[in-house]
């Protein structure tokens, strides 16, 4: 068996475009049937690092960061919930929707790695933020996550005040906007090539398909 083929997703799991992007690899992989040659991991990128404990209203957000009118952000979000439907996932947008900080999301799908977790966490987060409403920087709704996807949530929650573990994912952050990373998804392969954004199936089968027979 030749090593497996490393994916690193550089994403947040506030992106709806990380969602869809990573549904379509997933699809692309299942179509292949390359899933025991393929190895995944999660890298931290915030959106919004410096969202504030009580977050921000997404129309506001969206406004302040992006420009976009609100008939425009409706439109992207039909899209987004149709696109997102057709790949099996629900978007669920509501005028109270609120951008959240995901910093401490991040710490637990660091922690989740080591358990072979983090795309099961990630997912969970994800649909928790995106199809239920709830608020991903919430320690109750991270710790159902962790409980969801069978972690030790105790275990898991203490790396949240610890300065050593704030500080390493901090430096992965760094580490990826460094190599170039400035907008997610970006979807990276053996550390050697990218792809940026939601591609569709198709191209992530060509990718895959040129670096698994290579």
């Amino acid at each position: 068996m030749a090593d497996k083929l490393k994916i690193d997703i550089v994403s947040d799991v506030v992106c709806p475009w990380c969602t869809i992007g990573y549904k379509r690899l997933e699809k692309a992989i299942a179509e292949l049937g390359v899933q025991d040659q393929i190895e995944i991991e999660w890298q931290p990128f915030e959106l919004n690092p410096n969202m504030p404990v009580e977050g921000q209203n997404v129309k506001e957000h969206i406004t302040e960061k992006y420009g976009s009118t609100l008939e425009q952000q409706k439109e992207s979000q039909q899209h987004m919930t149709e696109v997102g439907e057709e790949l099996g996932f629900k978007f669920d947008y509501f005028d109270d929707m609120r951008m959240v900080n995901t910093f401490n999301a991040h710490i637990l799908l660091d922690y989740a790695k080591d358990f072979g977790k983090q795309t099961e966490l990630k997912m969970r987060l994800t649909a928790a933020f995106f199809s239920e409403r709830k608020d991903v920087s919430d320690k109750e709704i991270l710790k159902k996550a962790l409980l969801d996807v069978g972690l030790n949530a105790d275990e898991a929650l203490a790396r949240l005040d610890n300065e050593e573990v704030r500080y390493d994912i901090r430096n992965k952050q760094g580490y990826w906007k460094n190599m170039g990373v400035n907008s997610v998804p970006t979807i990276v392969f053996n550390r050697k090539s990218a792809v940026t954004g939601a591609q569709p199936v198709d191209v992530f089968k060509e990718v895959l398909s040129e670096l698994i027979t290579e």
